[in-house]
């Protein structure tokens, strides 16, 4: 587009206007006439930038901010540093679960405490089974471990390479917390608001209790249309009965609106159920109007692909997990969670033909009998 030109005065004109005459007139008209095309290309030029810096500032791109270690976060270019906590419980966790986040954004979950995290404890048999899987090594690459105390980070930054320290002041979560006492609960209860604010972020995740066992990849035996899949104390045969008696140690949660809000009754329900664990607070409002006015689909897991020690797997030639729920005490607990990886690592050791023929050893110190709830 061509600047506006000129438009030429008659010389009369242009002398009364200047009040001089002559050659000096021509000279002082030219350098005017110059001055004047200069002013209006830099006003020209002004008005055109202008919305152009506008449109760019609104669609810039996002810049990588690094930050000290090597971790990196999304940066809008030109955006004030003042207000923004780089180093807040917020900040930190969108971090961690970015940088270990499949492609879909869906993440590995367990929660660690002091006493399961230390060396020949629940923590490293849960790693090492993921070592001797079938198709699970590289889902460590996806597995953030959640931290409820110091010591327990600490131990995760040793062995593991996506930790996140959960911090809840006033509250001790270090200490072996049994069954059903105040501590557990509070801890049962922490976990089920982060799991909320997980999803709130936009990530899906699998979350799994570390005194769970990984033997394959569990990802294939999803079902397509639940939103919210849940393994079970014990098993009808039938995914979508509501009498199946899930087990929140290990559960498959798409984020979605459905979701979210499903987790925040789920959390708010607990006033209403003061003395019961997140586990029985989900059987009384699996089947709450609510709930089902909600959408969410709540599929339950076979035991069979998804065992325990209350219900264990049949067929070692399908089986995902195996849970040591229905154990009281965490030398017991250690104990069978090891059991069940030497009788994993023989029945892998068969030849295809042989197979059949091994099936668990356990329980050994662990035992069936349910617990009173």
């Amino acid at each position: 587009m061509a600047a506006p030109q000129p438009q030429p005065q008659p010389a009369a004109t242009r002398a009364a206007n200047n009040g001089i005459g002559g050659g000096a007139m021509a000279d002082h008209n030219q350098q005017g006439t110059e001055a004047r095309r200069a002013a209006k290309w830099v006003l020209f030029l002004a008005a055109a930038a202008l919305p152009c810096l506008v449109l760019y500032r609104a669609v810039a791109p996002r810049a990588i901010l690094v930050l000290p270690g090597g971790a990196a976060v999304p940066w809008r270019l030109g955006a004030p540093r003042e207000g923004v906590d780089l180093d807040g419980e917020d900040a930190r966790l969108e971090r961690v679960l970015r940088g270990a986040a499949m492609a879909n954004d869906t993440v590995i979950l367990t929660t660690l405490n002091s006493a399961w995290s230390e060396p020949g404890s629940v923590l490293d048999v849960f790693l090492e089974s993921f070592r001797s899987g079938e198709s699970t090594r590289e889902l460590l690459d996806h597995l953030v471990i959640v931290s409820l105390d110091t010591t327990a980070h600490t131990r995760c930054r040793q062995v593991h390479l996506h930790c996140f320290a959960l911090v809840t002041d006033g509250v001790d979560f270090s200490g072996q917390k049994n069954f059903m006492t105040d501590g557990y609960l509070k801890m049962m209860w922490r976990r089920i608001d982060f799991l909320g604010q997980v999803l709130e972020k936009g990530f899906s995740f699998i979350f799994t209790d570390t005194d769970i066992v990984w033997f394959r990849n569990p990802l294939p035996h999803f079902y397509a249309d639940g939103d919210f899949q849940i393994a079970c104390d014990h098993f009808t045969g039938d995914p979508n009965d509501l009498n199946n008696s899930p087990n929140g140690g290990f559960a498959y949660v798409r984020s979605n609106t459905e979701t979210i809000e499903f987790y925040r009754f789920w959390y708010a329900a607990r006033e209403k159920h003061p003395g019961l664990h997140d586990q029985d607070v989900l059987n009384s409002i699996k089947g709450d109007p609510f709930v089902a006015e909600l959408g969410v689909k709540i599929k339950f897991l076979s035991t069979e692909l998804f065992g325990g020690l209350c219900e264990p797997s049949r067929n070692m030639s399908r089986v995902c997990t195996m849970h040591a729920n229905c154990c009281i005490g965490l030398s017991r607990k250690i104990s069978d969670l090891n059991a069940m990886l030497q009788d994993w690592r023989r029945f892998m050791a068969l030849p295809r033909e042989e197979k059949h023929s091994v099936s668990w050893t356990v329980p050994r110190n662990c035992s069936l009998q349910k617990l009173e709830r």
